[in-house]
C-alpha cells in the first residue's frame, strides 16, 4: 500500500461521523413522517462534517448522487446518520450517508435512507485545492 493510500485509509477511519436525532413533530410532513427535505439537510450536514474531518479544509457541496428513501420514518422515531468517505479524488471527496431508524420503545433498527454527497475543497478565492498534501511519486521514494 502506498503512503497516499495509507493516509487515505487513516483519515477515512478518523472521519467517520455519527449523528443521532429524534423525529419531532416540527420535522414531519402531512403523513406524520420525517419530511424528505429535513432528511436531506441532515444528510448534507453529517456528510459535510465527515468530509471536513477527512481533509480539514474549507469545502462546498457540489452534488448529491442518488438518494434512496427505502422506508418512511415516523414521528417519534430515533434516527442515526452515519457518514463515511468512500472516494478521494484530487480536489474532491465522496461521502456515503446511511440513515437508520429505530423505535424508541422496541429493539431493532433498519436502514431507511442512503445517498452519496460530493464535495470540493476550496481556497480563499473559492478555487479548488488538493484534499491531501502532495505525496512523492513511487519512483522518488
Amino acid at each position: 500500500m502506498s503512503p497516499r493510500e495509507q493516509e487515505i485509509q487513516r483519515r477515512t477511519e478518523l472521519s467517520e461521523t455519527r449523528v443521532t436525532k429524534t423525529v419531532f413533530p416540527s420535522t414531519t410532513n402531512h403523513h406524520n413522517t420525517l419530511f424528505g427535505g429535513t432528511a436531506l439537510a441532515w444528510m448534507d450536514e453529517v456528510s459535510f462534517i465527515a468530509a471536513t474531518r477527512f481533509c480539514r479544509l474549507p469545502l462546498v457541496t457540489v452534488s448529491s448522487d442518488r438518494i434512496d428513501f427505502n422506508h418512511a420514518i415516523a414521528a417519534g422515531s430515533i434516527v442515526e446518520l452515519i457518514a463515511r468517505v468512500i472516494r478521494v479524488g484530487n480536489t474532491s471527496l465522496k461521502v456515503e450517508v446511511e440513515v437508520f431508524v429505530e423505535s424508541m420503545y422496541s429493539d431493532g433498527r433498519e436502514r431507511a435512507i442512503n445517498g452519496v454527497f460530493s464535495f470540493v475543497a476550496i481556497d480563499a478565492e473559492k478555487k479548488p485545492v488538493p484534499v491531501l498534501p502532495a505525496f512523492p511519486l513511487a519512483s522518488e521514494v
